[in-house]
C-alpha cells in the first residue's frame, strides 16, 4: 500500500528514502527535509516551532520512506509511505532515490533491515542512474565501553577522529558492526556510493523519548521525588532531535570528505543534572537515588532506554563544528534550555493546562460542582480556606524540619520561614482571624503558580470575590506585558480561560441552607442571621459597576451562567455536559496501559461473573421447574389412584343395588311404550324395590 502526494514543483528535487518514518527521529528528520515549517503546517501549535528554524538557504527534498502501521495519520511531509513492504518493493524504492537514510537509534530490528538495505545497493551499484548517498544514523552505545583516551584526564571528550577506538556495549555489538559495513562500502566508490555514519547523542525534544520517564513523572506530580538509577553522575551525550535534523540535512547538502560524524551538542550534563533540571522545571524538584535495577521495574522504560540512560561518555562533534554552520537549537543542551524543551513537550504531547474559576452566591454548590469539574479533568480544586492552612502548616513543618529540603535549593530556609509565619499570624490577629486581601492574593497567587497547578491546571472554587482581587492576583507588570493597553496587563499564563457563574434565587439559596446538616451550616458559618448577611453582601457586590463578573467580560472572557434550581443527579448531570461542552475535551494524559488492561480484567471479570451467575440462575431455574413437575405428576397419579379406588366401590355399589333393577325397568319401560316413560320408570323401581 502506498500513500502517495506529488506536486509539479517537486518533480526537480532529490528524493530522499527514510526507514520508519512514523517513529521519533524518523519523522522529525523526515519533516525537516521536507521543509515542514511552521507557516505551512495547519497542525502548527501541536508541533512546536522549533522546525521553522530551518536555513533558509537550504533546499527541500522528496521525501519518502517505509511505516509500520496503516494508520491514518495525515503525514504532508511524506511524498510516499510505504506500509510494511517487501524487501524486494524496498529495493525497488532505493534504487529509485537519491540519497537513503536508515535510522537505528530506536528499535533493534532496524539493524538487520539496514544491513540487508547498504548490500543490497551495493552489488548493485553498477545499475545506478545517478550517484547515491547512504547515511546511517547511529548511536553512540557503539563508544560505551571505549577506553579513556587519558588515564590522566578521564574527562577528556571522544572525538569524530577517534572512532577506531570505540568499543560498543554487548547490546549493540550489532549497530557497530553495521558501522563498520557501511563505512566499509562507501569506500570502493564514493563518486558512485558514498556512505556517512552519524553518531547521536540520546535524542531529546519535540515530546521526548528516552526522557519521557522522568517528564512524564514530573508532570504528574503523583511522586514527590523523581528516580536517579544509579550513581547519577555518569556523563550523558545528548542533541536535540532538531538539531540532528539538520546535521542530517548539511550532510546530505555538503557530502563532507570524513564519513563518520558524531553529532552531539556541546552540553557534558550528567544524568542527576538532566533529571533534576526536568525535576524543577515540571515537578517539585526533588529526585531520589534508586539502585540500576530497580529501573528494570518501569514499565516505560525498555532494555534499551534503560542502556542509554547509563551511558558514560564524554563526547564532542569536531567536524560538525569545523565542516558546517549549523544553526543551534538547543546548542548547549536539555539543561540551559529546559524552557524551551518543557514547552516543546507540552504542546507536542497536548499536556496543556484547563484554567477555570467558579464564581457565585453563597450555598449555591460551588464546591460541589468545583470538585466534580476537578474530578472529571484532573484538575487541581483551589478553596482559599484550605489554601490558607496548607501554606501555614508547609511554613510550620519547615520551620520545625530547617534541614528537611536540603537539597532544594529553591526552598526557602528555615529563618525565611519563620519571619513569612509571623506575618501571616500578625496579619490575621490584625483583621479578625482574617488575612487581608494584600495576603489572600500573595496566598492564591503562590498556590496558581505551583508547578502542579501549571502543568494539569486548576479550579478556583468562589475566588477572586472582588474586582480589586481579580485586578492584584491575575496582574502583570507593564515591562513584562507586550501589548499597551491598560486591560491587556493580566498574567497569560495563570488567567482563567473559562469562568463559570453559578446562580439560584434567594429563597431557593435559603431552603437549601436550611436543609442542610448542622456540621456543614457550623462549617461554612451558614447560621440564619450570618447567611442572610453575607447572601446581602454578595448580591451588593454584584451590583456594582466594577465586579469580578465585569473583571472578565472586560478581557472577552465571558462566564457561563447556568441557573440551579435543584441538586438531583439528572440535573447535575446535564449541568456537567454543558460545562463539557464549552471547555472540551481533557488534555492530560489518559488511562495508563497498565490501569486500562486493569480495568478490562475487572470488567472481563465482571462479566465473567455475571454469566457464572446468568448460567447458576438457569440451572437452579431448570431444577426448579424439573422438581415441580414431578411434584405435578405424582399429584396427578395420586388423583387418578383415588379416582380409580372410587370408582370401584361405586360400580360395586350400582351392581348390587340398582343395575339390575333399573336394567329391568328399562326393558318393562321399552315394552309398554307408555306416554310418560319416566312416571312409568319411577313406579316400576318403587314396586320391584328389592
Amino acid at each position: 500500500m502506498v500513500d502517495s502526494k506529488m506536486d509539479k514543483d517537486t518533480l526537480a528535487q532529490e528524493r530522499v528514502f527514510i526507514n520508519d518514518i512514523d517513529s521519533f527521529a524518523s519523522k522529525y528528520i523526515a519533516k525537516c527535509l521536507a521543509k515542514h515549517t511552521l507557516e505551512g503546517d495547519g497542525s502548527a501549535e501541536k508541533e512546536g516551532r522549533t522546525l521553522k528554524s530551518n536555513d533558509s538557504g537550504s533546499q527541500s527534498y522528496r521525501v519518502v520512506g517505509t511505516i509500520s502501521d496503516g494508520s491514518e495519520e495525515d503525514r504532508p511531509y511524506v511524498l510516499e509511505a510505504y506500509i510494511r513492504p517487501s524487501r524486494e518493493k524496498i529495493l525497488q524504492k532505493l534504487m529509485e532515490c537519491d540519497v537513503i537514510i536508515y535510522n537505528i537509534t530506536q528499535h533493534p530490528e532496524q539493524v538487520d533491515e539496514a544491513c540487508w538495505a547498504v548490500t543490497a545497493l551495493h552489488d548493485k551499484k553498477t545499475h545506478f542512474k545517478q550517484p547515491k548517498r547512504f547515511i546511517l544514523i547511529s548511536t553512540v552505545m557503539t563508544w560505551a565501553c571505549s577506553e579513556p583516551i587519558s588515564s590522566d584526564d578521564l574527562e577528556l571528550p571522544f572525538t569524530d577522529d577517534d572512532f577506531r577506538r570505540r568499543k560498543a556495549h554487548p547490546n549493540f555489538i550489532k549497530h557497530l558492526e553495521l558501522e563498520k559495513m557501511v563505512a566499509k562500502m562507501g569506500k570502493m566508490d564514493r563518486a558512485l556510493f558514498s556512505t556517512y555514519v552519524v553518531v547521536s547523542g540520546l535524542q531529546y525534544g519535540l515530546g521526548e523519548q528516552v526522557f519521557h520517564l522522568f517528564f512524564k513523572m514530573s508532570w504528574l506530580g503523583q511522586e514527590n521525588e523523581i528516580p536517579v538509577f544509579g550513581e547519577g553522575n555518569n556523563i550523558v551525550p545528548t542533541i536535540h532531535i532538531s538539531d540532528l535534523a539538520r546535521v542530517i540535512q548539511k550532510i546530505i547538502e555538503h557530502q563532507p570528505k570524513p564519513y563518520y560524524l558524531v553529532a552531539v551538542d556541546y552540553s557534558n550534563n550528567t544524568m542527576e543534572d538532566i533529571v533534576k533540571t526536568i525535576a524543577c522545571a515540571l515537578g517539585l524538584g526533588k529526585i531520589q537515588r534508586k539502585t540500576f535495577e530497580e529501573a528494570f521495574l518501569q514499565q516505560d522504560l525498555s532494555i534499551m532506554d534503560i542502556d542509554l540512560l547509563h551511558v558514560n561518555l564524554c563526547m564532542e562533534g569536531v567536524h560538525l563544528k569545523e565542516l558546517f554552520s549549523v544553526h543551534w537549537l538547543c546548542e548547549f543542551g536539555l539543561v540551559e534550555n529546559i524552557e524551551l524543551v518543557v514547552e516543546e513537550y507540552r504542546q507536542i504531547r497536548g499536556l496543556l493546562p484547563i484554567r477555570m474559576c467558579v464564581l457565585g452566591p453563597p450555598a449555591v454548590g460551588k464546591s460541589r460542582v468545583s470538585k466534580q469539574i476537578c474530578d472529571h479533568y484532573k484538575l487541581h480544586h483551589i478553596r482559599l480556606n484550605e489554601t490558607i492552612s496548607e501554606t501555614i502548616s508547609h511554613l510550620e513543618y519547615m520551620v520545625r524540619n530547617p534541614f528537611s529540603d536540603t537539597e532544594n535549593e529553591d526552598s526557602a530556609s528555615a529563618i525565611e520561614a519563620q519571619e513569612l509565619l509571623s506575618i501571616f499570624k500578625d496579619n490575621m490577629e490584625q483583621n479578625g482571624g482574617y488575612l487581608d486581601d494584600q495576603m489572600l492574593v500573595k496566598v492564591m497567587m503562590d498556590k496558581v503558580i505551583s508547578n502542579p497547578c501549571k502543568n494539569q491546571g486548576f479550579v478556583l472554587d468562589g475566588f477572586p470575590k472582588t474586582y480589586e482581587q481579580a485586578k492584584e492576583l491575575f496582574h502583570v507588570d507593564e515591562h513584562e506585558s507586550d501589548e499597551r493597553t491598560p486591560i491587556s496587563l493580566y498574567n497569560k499564563k495563570i488567567m482563567p480561560e473559562f469562568v463559570l457563574r453559578l446562580d439560584a434565587s434567594d429563597s431557593f439559596l435559603k431552603d437549601r441552607v436550611i436543609n442542610l446538616p448542622e456540621k456543614l451550616v457550623q462549617e461554612h458559618k451558614y447560621e440564619q442571621e450570618h447567611f442572610l448577611q453575607i447572601l446581602a453582601k454578595y448580591r451588593e457586590k454584584n451590583m456594582e459597576e466594577e465586579s469580578v463578573v465585569n473583571y472578565f467580560e472586560e478581557l472577552d472572557i465571558n462566564p457561563l451562567l447556568i441557573e440551579i434550581t435543584s441538586f438531583n443527579t439528572p440535573d447535575s448531570q446535564l449541568m456537567m455536559h454543558t460545562i463539557c461542552e464549552r471547555v472540551g475535551k481533557p488534555r492530560n494524559y489518559g488511562q495508563s496501559n497498565q490501569k486500562i488492561q486493569e480495568e478490562g480484567r475487572i470488567k472481563t471479570g465482571e462479566k465473567a461473573e455475571r454469566e457464572q451467575k446468568e448460567v447458576e440462575e438457569a440451572r437452579q431455574r431448570s431444577a426448579h421447574w424439573e422438581m415441580w413437575t414431578k411434584t405435578l405428576e405424582e399429584k396427578r397419579q395420586w388423583e387418578v389412584q383415588q379416582l380409580e379406588v372410587l370408582s370401584v366401590l361405586m360400580k360395586t355399589y350400582l351392581t348390587e343395588h340398582i343395575i339390575t333393577t333399573l336394567s329391568q325397568g328399562l326393558i318393562a319401560c321399552g315394552s309398554a311404550w307408555p306416554e310418560d316413560p319416566i312416571d312409568f320408570l319411577a313406579e316400576y323401581l318403587i314396586k320391584n324395590n328389592p
